[in-house]
């Protein structure tokens, strides 16, 4: 550790207990000798302030309020690890959303700017060390910030929507919750008031923004849903579909795949083991199976569906159909893509 994160940990560190710390714990979490421990105590009372007592015979403790409370150090502190993880969500949100977020997010760069400037760094010097890659994303369309105000705000939102499986547009009113970004996509968790309306409960809806053709912001209240019914419906299933989950997925794959499979979360709530032969059997809770067959369909021959019946019937009639396709002879089609060829080539 530099000097910056020894006196962000040694703040933590008094902060964490009421009962004084001896130099030789101090000198052993911060990893330093004890010259270079005196010096960090110094910097905490002389520089920031910080209202540090030394007990004879015992260590070092900060001096409380009367309510127990210890004052803030003055600035925005981050140890490294927090820093470069903001620097990582600033090229985020930069790249995500640029204009709906940034003008939020400048006084933040700004004190950042000053806490890397004492180590010698720049924002852009440590983002261009960080890669947030895109695959397969999809543009979030022009409402995107009208979506988010009126999240944020809360205020009742008119969407007219193409359903993406049939292109049938429809009109609803919702409550919108939550922004969702998943696999480079927003999606709007929302209370459906139409849908509502018609089974006489509380329909929970995901809508991809990116199908929006128009968003309205009405002049009244969003109906709030707790967060335990939002997770309970919106993260209790496989994938972006929501829904109580009511079957479990149970796939088994090749020792060779279950090197990688085994690492990978795919839910909240799934299970995993080894099986005797070294390969991966593992089981998700989902409601509905589109995004599910996808996902198992791209590991090809190494996995295979066990249960349900179901789904299992499911993944081989998709693969039959693959490969009944690729029985057939191809179409020549000449590629319009132009690549450089390499310099081996």
């Amino acid at each position: 550790m530099d000097k910056f994160d020894r006196v962000f940990q040694l703040d933590r560190l008094l902060r964490a207990r009421r009962t004084p710390l001896p130099l030789r714990d101090i000198q052993a979490r911060l990893e330093c000798n004890a010259s270079t421990a005196k010096r960090i105590i110094s910097v905490l009372r002389n520089q920031l302030g910080a209202e540090v007592d030394y007990v004879r015979d015992a260590g070092y403790v900060y001096r409380r309020a009367p309510g127990g409370e210890v004052p803030d150090l003055p600035g925005l502190w981050f140890d490294g690890a927090e820093l470069q993880a903001l620097v990582a969500f600033e090229q985020l949100v930069t790249r995500l959303a640029p204009g709906v977020l940034r003008d939020h997010f400048d006084p933040l760069r700004r004190r950042m700017d000053r806490l890397l400037e004492r180590r010698g760094l720049t924002t852009s010097q440590v983002a261009g060390r960080i890669r947030v890659l895109s695959m397969a994303g999809r543009d979030p369309g022009p409402w995107f910030k009208t979506v988010a105000d009126a999240t944020l705000q809360r205020h009742r939102l008119v969407l007219d929507y193409v359903a993406r499986h049939d292109d049938r547009r429809v009109q609803r009113e919702v409550s919108p919750q939550r922004l969702t970004h998943y696999r480079d996509c927003w999606y709007v968790d929302a209370l459906d008031h139409l849908r509502s309306a018609q089974s006489g409960r509380r329909e929970l809806r995901s809508f991809a923004l990116d199908r929006i053709e128009r968003a309205t912001v009405r002049d009244a209240p969003a109906e709030e849903v707790d967060d335990a019914a939002l997770d309970r419906w919106f993260a209790g299933s496989y994938g972006i579909f929501g829904g109580e989950p009511d079957q479990v997925a149970v796939l088994r794959f090749t020792p060779e795949r279950a090197r990688w499979v085994s690492a990978e979360r795919w839910h909240p709530r799934q299970l995993g083991r080894f099986d005797a032969d070294g390969r991966w059997v593992l089981e998700v809770p989902f409601a509905k199976s589109p995004e599910l067959v996808m996902d198992i369909l791209r590991h090809g021959p190494a996995v295979e569906v066990l249960a349900p019946a179901s789904l299992r019937a499911e993944v081989a009639a998709a693969l039959a159909a693959a490969a009944a396709r690729y029985a057939q002879a191809a179409d020549p089609v000449a590629p319009t893509l132009s690549l450089p060829l390499s310099p081996d080539a």
